[in-house]
């Protein structure tokens, strides 16, 4: 018997260290492998127009061929704590990417929507269509000064 019990012994361990099988169980599962995020391209839907100049105070904008580093650092703070909710400079959050806004957008139009939000809304053809893009998220009205409305879109060049 004992001669036996050996070999069986030495088969079973053998085979229990053999190769594992995991089971997938179905249900939810999380992946936290990085991915890595692109820049989404501009929609279709939403057409880019240089001469709209939006609803709202600002009229005319005109921006120095240098950008002017102090207000850019003044409107980076006012958008580190104001517009990160909802924009990121490359990538679509709750609200559209901002950066190269100014290849698709006037400066009056971008002040214009950072100023006056409602009125844009209601009236401006863009804003109508980003507001359908971006699931009828409606930017609220932060009531920035003119200064500081500057200031972000200075900030929004050196993106």
């Amino acid at each position: 018997m004992r001669k036996l019990f050996i070999p069986l012994a030495l088969a079973g361990l053998i085979l229990s260290c053999g190769e594992k099988k995991e089971e997938k169980k179905e249900g939810f599962e999380m992946n936290r492998t990085k991915k890595e995020v692109k820049a989404e391209p501009v929609s279709e839907g939403v057409p880019v127009d240089m001469s709209n100049k939006g609803v709202g105070p600002i009229k005319s904008v005109t921006f120095a061929d240098e950008i002017d580093t102090e207000l850019a650092a003044k409107g980076q703070k006012t958008f580190s704590t104001i517009c990160v909710a909802c924009h990121m400079a490359e990538q679509r959050l709750i609200g559209p990417a901002l950066k190269g806004v100014f290849e698709r957008r006037s400066p009056e139009w971008v002040m214009n929507m950072i100023l006056n939000p409602d009125g844009m809304l209601k009236e401006d053809p863009i804003a109508k269509a980003l507001l359908k893009e971006y699931n009828n998220a409606v930017m609220l009205n932060q009531n920035l000064s003119e200064e500081d409305a500057r200031a972000v879109a200075e900030y929004l060049r050196t993106l």
